[in-house]
């Protein structure tokens, strides 16, 4: 850091677009980090492309005059969801419903394997929100309610993705990456009470007293810095009326100083904007003072550059809180192995949506499943000499099934958006042939009373969707999910429902009454046999409700624990 200049050190800052990210670009401006554009990745970019296209950027990064190395950053919310043919692993509401802390470890390790075998080094992950409203539409992005079970999934996934820290590993709060081929720097976001938003808007204000900001959407965190946790990402949400990429008192003076967290503290994307629409250079005071170390400044990051440098120069910002960030950015980066092994290596694209790792993912959707009817009972269903109607959106449709930040931040509807295995190809591929399979979208009742079928799957639920989109007020099924739901299960004796969704649903009672069996599916992700491996008894049902399933919204926020609780199913609900 003695060596470096004032411009160098707010390179290492800054965070800019992949494409801006020239090669004078990157040498004018000692650019340190660069967040990758999910949405403009094309559709079949191979890993070998990736990595020859992030070496490229490095070359640029180390051709400066002190040769400091690039950190290339990706979201890699459940899997590394940018990535074509990349395995992608159920949402983490689903990874909740599981309980097991050691598949979600084994998830991590996966992610930052595919993570590598395109180069990239940084994850924007886990997510670590206690989602207390379902409204909220990064609901599906939360572990759980209940902040303990999302503070045991915390400690595996970046166990996971980061390496096991030593026994013996320096002092609290400081980060840890294995260094080697296999992992990557991970992100804890979203710094803090996201989740607990009055109405579950997202970027919202969560007006709560420190007692309960403390009990319930802090305690993840600590477990973030115990495990090493390289950096931590703050929300665009505020916190009674103060936003928190400006809140001093809770980044620098708790984050930093009280939890001792040594790794560095990252803005959202265009964070520092909205901290003051209309005054950008009080948007960059604000920020910088509160304790932001790196700035996601995607496009415009020279007026980012030039309104830093002004404020520096001119002692409105001083030195020490430059030298802080940059310090901590760098730390990362050595401790990461970044200096030593700066580029990325080609052999490590076979880890890619390997075998294994959808096979892992399988599981996890086995483990994640929570039923929550079975009259009868009805399921597991046979495989022999059956005739199946199969019917509704989601049976059908890869996208649906993995929902948002897949291939694109909002998500998106068929099945060419990546390799996976459908529901509905789940299902016929498990039956014997003597089973006949017959699907329709949104069958008339002229097709299933006249079809004669003895067993009917009807698969519905939300479409894609992310951040602030996914924002609901009144959490119904949408049609035609409700509709296909009376046809079918009004003219078919033996009726199964698979809903596919990022939270729970308004269930009204006359609906469940026509439904024999019920299964919350969550988002499973690309490896939908696991669904199939349960609606036909090879494997039991085992997932438990992470969340509350309330029985009208207007019971809502409600969560485990609160004194008037009277839910449809209470959370930890899941037949076996």
């Amino acid at each position: 850091m003695e060596r470096m200049s004032l411009s160098e050190k707010i390179g290492q800052m800054t965070q800019i677009d992949r494409s801006r990210a020239t090669t004078d670009v990157m040498s004018n401006y000692c650019i340190g980090n660069q967040p990758k554009p999910g949405d403009r990745t094309p559709h079949n970019f191979s890993s070998r492309k990736w990595i020859m296209t992030i070496n490229k950027l490095q070359e640029a990064a180390l051709a400066t005059r002190l040769g400091i190395p690039m950190l290339y950053a990706i979201d890699a919310v459940h899997g590394h969801n940018y990535a074509y043919r990349s395995t992608i692993f159920p949402h983490n509401v689903g990874l909740g419903a599981t309980r097991d802390p050691q598949l979600v470890k084994r998830i991590g390790a996966a992610t930052a394997l595919e993570a590598r075998a395109t180069g990239v080094r940084y994850v924007f992950s886990p997510t670590i929100a206690v989602c207390r409203d379902p409204r909220w539409g990064r609901c599906y992005e939360s572990y759980s309610e209940d902040p303990a079970l999302v503070k045991l999934m915390t400690e595996t996934m970046i166990a996971g993705l980061e390496g096991d820290i030593p026994p013996n590993y320096s002092i609290k709060g400081v980060p840890f990456v294995e260094t080697g081929q296999t992992k990557v720097a991970a992100c804890a976001k979203h710094f803090v009470g996201d989740g607990g938003t009055s109405g579950g808007v997202d970027r919202g204000n969560a007006e709560m007293p420190w007692k309960e900001l403390a009990a319930v959407h802090l305690p993840p965190y600590s477990t973030a810095i115990l495990k090493g946790v390289a950096s931590v990402m703050l929300s665009y949400s505020s916190w009674n009326g103060q936003k928190m990429h400006a809140n001093r008192r809770l980044v620098t003076g708790l984050l930093k100083t009280r939890l001792k967290f040594r790794g560095f503290v990252i803005s959202d994307f265009e964070g520092i904007d909205k901290i003051k629409d209309a005054n950008y250079s009080y948007s960059v005071e604000a920020g910088i003072s509160a304790g932001i170390d790196m700035v996601m400044a995607p496009y415009k990051f020279r007026r980012f550059i030039r309104t830093l440098t002004y404020q520096v120069e001119k002692g409105i910002i001083p030195m020490t809180r430059i030298d802080d960030a940059v310090a901590r950015i760098l730390r990362v980066k050595f401790t990461m192995g970044l200096f030593e092994n700066p580029y990325a290596d080609v052999e490590m694209g076979r880890q890619l949506g390997s075998q294994e790792h959808r096979e892992l993912a399988r599981e996890a959707v086995r483990k994640s499943l929570v039923l929550l009817k079975n009259d009868g009972p009805l399921l597991p269903l046979p495989k022999y000499g059956a005739k199946i109607l199969v019917a509704g959106t989601h049976a059908n449709n890869l996208g649906y099934q993995c929902g948002g930040w897949t291939m694109q931040w909002q998500g998106q509807s068929g099945n060419n958006i990546t390799q996976g295995t459908t529901i509905l190809s789940a299902i016929a591929s498990t039956v014997d042939p003597s089973t006949e399979v017959l699907y329709s979208v949104d069958p008339s009742a002229e097709l299933i009373e006249l079809g004669n079928f003895s067993h009917a799957i009807v698969v519905v639920g939300e479409v894609p969707y992310a951040e602030f989109d996914g924002d609901n007020g009144n959490l119904t099924i949408p049609e035609p999910g409700l509709t296909t739901i009376s046809n079918v299960c009004d003219r078919v004796i033996s009726c199964v429902v698979v809903l596919v969704s990022g939270r729970p649903l308004v269930l009204e009672p006359h609906l469940l009454s026509k439904i024999h069996s019920l299964v919350a599916a969550w988002l499973p992700g690309t490896e939908g046999q696991g669904v199939a491996d349960l609606l036909f008894g090879d494997w039991p049902f085992t997932g438990r409700l992470p969340r509350t399933w309330f029985k009208r919204v207007d019971q809502l926020p409600m969560n485990v624990g609160d004194r008037n609780y009277l839910p449809l199913f209470p959370f930890g609900f899941g037949l076996t």
